[in-house]
Parts: C-alpha cells; sequence; structure tokens
C-alpha cells in the first residue's frame, strides 16, 4: 500500500478511545506533541490503531536508527531473551555485556584504552559522566552551555538549558555548574559575524567565566554536544570543538561529549565528533545504539576511570537483552547504514536547501548526515524565530501522513531511520512542501 496513507480524520475512533484512557491514568508530565497512537512499527513506516500509515521522518528521537523492527535486531533479542532476560551486572558477569563494552572501547575516537559503564539512557549516562568527572579530578564545578539538553533526572537537569520549563520548579539544582552560549552563529549571542568573530563563544570561557565565576584549576568538566540536539540542530562552526578541546588540556579540564542523539552513525560518521577529529576524555551514548531497547553508554578514556569497586552501579543497566540489540544495531550500522545515512542525508539537505528561494520564512538549513534542522522565522523584516509556523507546520505535516518533530525556538527536525532512501526523501518533501505553503 501507497505510504503515507491516511483513512481516517486525525485521530481516529479507535485512537481517540486510547488517548482518553490515557489522559485518565498517565502522569501529564510527558510532552505529546500530535495525537499518534502506535499500532506498529515497520522500517520506515508507522501504523496506528485505526489503520493509518505514516512516514517516520523522526525515529522516535533519532532512536529506531536500525528502522522500526528489524529483523536482524529482533532476532537477536529473540535469542537472548530465550537464554536469559536478567542477571545484574553490577553483581555478576555476562558476555553480551561483555562483547558490547569491548565493542564500543574500540569504536569509540581516539586510540587510548577506554572503560565502559552502561546505563538503561542517556541522562543515566550524563549522570555516570559527572560523577566520574568529579571523583577523578576532585573538582567540583562543571560547565555546560544555553541551548543544551542532557537530561532530565537532577544531575543532568542541571545541565540542560534549552527551555526554562524543564528547569522550573526542582531547585535547588545541583551546585557548581555554570553556562555559557554556545557555538549558535545563525543567531550569534554576541551578535558577531563568523570567522571574524574569533569564535568569542570559546573566548568567553577564560576572558569572563574564569576571571569573574570560578577558576579554571577548580572544573572538573566541560559537557557539550557536538552538535545541539533538543536545542535546534545546532552545528557550531568549525573552530569550536578543537578549540574547547585545546582549552580543556591547557587547564586540565576533562571534555565530556554527549553524543546521545548525535552518535551511532546519525551523522555519517559512527560519532558526530569525528567530523572535527576530537577525542574526547569521557564519551555519552544512548537513544540509537540498540534501535528502541533501552541502554546508554558512558564511554571513558582507562586513565580516567579510576573509580573504586562498588562506587557506581546499576540494577538493569547493561541488560542483555538490550546489549544483544546493540551489537546487531551496531553490526548494521557498519555494514553500511552509516555511509548511507551520509549519502541520503547530503540528498535530504540539498532538497530542503531547495525550498529556501520559495519560503522566506525558512531561515536555515542545517546539520550533518540524517541529523538536519529547518528554522522558522517571521516574515516580517524582524527576523524573529516563529515557532507558532513552525508548529503548525509539524501538525500539517502529520495530518498528510508525514511524522517530525520540533526542537530549539522554531526548527523542524528531520532524524529518520538510517535505512531511509532517496525516494522516501523525495515523499517527505512533497509533503513538507505543502504543508508549509497551508500553514504560511
Amino acid at each position: 500500500m501507497k505510504v503515507p496513507h491516511i483513512k481516517t480524520p486525525l485521530p481516529g475512533p479507535k485512537a481517540k478511545a486510547i488517548i482518553d484512557r490515557d489522559h485518565r491514568y498517565t502522569a501529564p508530565a510527558y510532552g505529546r506533541v500530535y495525537p499518534l497512537v502506535v499500532k506498529e512499527g515497520r522500517g520506515m513506516v508507522i501504523e496506528d490503531v485505526d489503520g493509518n500509515l505514516f512516514l517516520d521522518f523522526m525515529a522516535g528521537i533519532a532512536v529506531a536508527s536500525t528502522g522500526h523492527s528489524h529483523p536482524r535486531v529482533v532476532q537477536a533479542i529473540e535469542a537472548q531473551a530465550r537464554k536469559f532476560l536478567h542477571i545484574c551486572g553490577s553483581d555478576y558477569y555476562y558476555e553480551p555485556m561483555v562483547d558490547l563494552a569491548e565493542k564500543l572501547s574500540q569504536l569509540a575516537p581516539g586510540t587510548e584504552a577506554k572503560k565502559v559503564f552502561l546505563t538503561n539512557s542517556g541522562t543515566e549516562a550524563v549522570e555516570a559522566a559527572f560523577k566520574l568527572a568529579r571523583y577523578h579530578t576532585k573538582r567540583q564545578h562543571v560547565v555546560a552551555f544555553h541551548g543544551a539538553f542532557h537530561g532530565r533526572t537532577l544531575g543532568s537537569l542541571s545541565l540542560t538549558a534549552s527551555r526554562s520549563s524543564h528547569r522550573a520548579h526542582f531547585g535547588p539544582l545541583i551546585p557548581g555548574v555554570h553556562h555559557v552560549p554556545y557555538g549558535f552563529c545563525h543567531r550569534c549571542p554576541y551578535q558577531l559575524k563568523h570567522p571574524s568573530c574569533g569564535i568569542e563563544c570559546v573566548g568567553v570561557l577564560e576572558k569572563v567565566l574564569f576571571r569573574y565565576e570560578v577558576r579554571p584549576e577548580e572544573v572538573a568538566a566541560i559537557f557539550v554536544e557536538p552538535i545541539q540536539g533538543e536545542g535546534g540542530y545546532v552545528v557550531p562552526p568549525p573552530e569550536y570543538l578543537p578549540m574547547l578541546q585545546e582549552l580543556c588540556r591547557k587547564h586540565g579540564i576533562l571534555l565530556v561529549l554527549d553524543e546521545i542523539q548525535s552518535g551511532f552513525g546519525r551523522t555519517g560518521r559512527m560519532f558526530a565528533c569525528e567530523h572535527w577529529g576530537i577525542e574526547p576524555d569521557i564519551l555519552c551514548t544512548a537513544k540509537g545504539i540498540a534501535s528502541g531497547m533501552p541502554l546508554g553508554a558512558m564511554i571513558a578514556r582507562d586513565e580516567i576511570s579510576t573509580w573504586a569497586r562498588s562506587t557506581h552501579g546499576s540494577t538493569f543497566g547493561g541488560n542483555p537483552v538490550a546489549c544483544a540489540a546493540a551489537l546487531a544495531t551496531i553490526q548494521l550500522l557498519e555494514e553500511g547504514l552509516v555511509k548511507n545515512a551520509a549519502v541520503v542525508g547530503g540528498f535530504l539537505k540539498e532538497k530542503l536547501m531547495e525550498l529556501r528561494p520559495r519560503f522566506a520564512e525558512i531561515s536555515e538549513v542545517r546539520g550533518l548526515g540524517l541529523m538536519i534542522g529547518v528554522e522558522f522565522e517571521r516574515n516580517d523584516g524582524s527576523h524573529a524565530p516563529d515557532a507558532k509556523l513552525r508548529d503548525r507546520v509539524m501538525q500539517k505535516c502529520f495530518e498528510k501522513g508525514l511524522l517530525l518533530l520540533s526542537c530549539g525556538e522554531s526548527t523542524l527536525r528531520f532524524c529518520p531511520p538510517l535505512i531511509v532512501a532517496e525516494k522516501e526523501v523525495a515523499t517527505a518533501m512533497r509533503l513538507f512542501e505543502a504543508a508549509i505553503a497551508e500553514a504560511r
């Protein structure tokens, strides 16, 4: 059947009934963006409970890296589930956990030996990195960036600064966390232009933060996303990450890269930091690591992973079924999906760029591989972000059967499964263009 295929008003009758039950029994904290009630996922296609078929260009927020229910991932899950579902990795040993730790150590950028701590999620990977950075350096302070999203548990939330609503009424948060603006050239917080700016967004650390707020020898780590995710799919200027790395080495500060959304082939490299030749001290990953199974990892250089036995742990982190899914996922990525993300991602970005001359409301198309953001602004000469138009476009896309998600102030993100083909991009572009035309 042709995809997408919308045969009922949205939401349909079965979806409405389930949504009503959800509203009655489920905590209202979840941020549902449109009334999609999923019945089944196959590859690039989501079917809802009323039989409507959607083309998926959000992949569960960049999680379904191999598409929905890839047969080889499902086979690996089934095989492990028949052996055993759970043995606590903090207390016992099992081969899938060791296999995955070994593989991740080999994949992570840099030639030095590494140690891996497995978690259930990205926020837990960040929490582990936060703790290890303080433990190893014996320093208390850390630095993060405006626009950053590192998670919602208390430590990672203290680093998060993508929206004040994420932090509201949860204080006091973890002390010793300092924020500075990220390298966002399109909306430079210093009203400067690249490259004549001298990369002020890095220079401000020594000029301002280390001068007025905290001495660099008291800073344990700098946490940074190579490409900001929830902050708007922001790609920093090319000098940004190398300069941050140099600054960290100068002051003995650990460089912690949050690749939870950008890792595992999403940008056309296994990890986004490889585009700039960066070798982090600690790397946090999750989302696309296991095709949808709950898993995250903190990968640290061996000489940094100095914490003692039982200093940190997890009952479910590194679950054997999730590890099996991750190993199958990585094999598929290495067999061609990372390359496909680079090739088809280039095609997608080219087609999105072709829309800019026709729609003045599109102020920028940015990204790498299959991590691309389209930013909308008001078409009144003010160049102000236009979140209302962005949200209308997203809703129109949903009504037409194209699944997208928002991020940043006024950005729509394109992060389809890495199996996406050019013909599916062409279909998505036709629907996206029509949605903009209607929404504007």
